[in-house]
């Protein structure tokens, strides 16, 4: 009887481990798309604020120009 749970042990223990390692590698693919995600969304918003930054450029060398034309 001892030599059976020691080898039940020894299998449930290396089931254990193999369960352990495969949840570690599911919980790093979701963090890797995670961080893919939080890059993208980055890029996104550097993308908005240049193009904000651009637009307000824009408009403001028109009000100067607008200005110099008037005086």
């Amino acid at each position: 009887m001892g030599l059976w749970l020691g080898i039940f042990g020894r299998i449930g223990g290396i089931l254990a481990l193999v369960a352990l390692i495969a949840l570690l590698v599911e919980k790093l693919i979701v963090f890797v798309g995670f961080l893919a995600f939080a890059i993208k969304a980055i890029i996104v918003l550097a993308f908005v604020l240049v193009f904000c930054v651009v637009g307000y450029l824009a408009l403001k060398t028109l009000r100067e120009s607008r200005k110099r034309s008037d005086h």
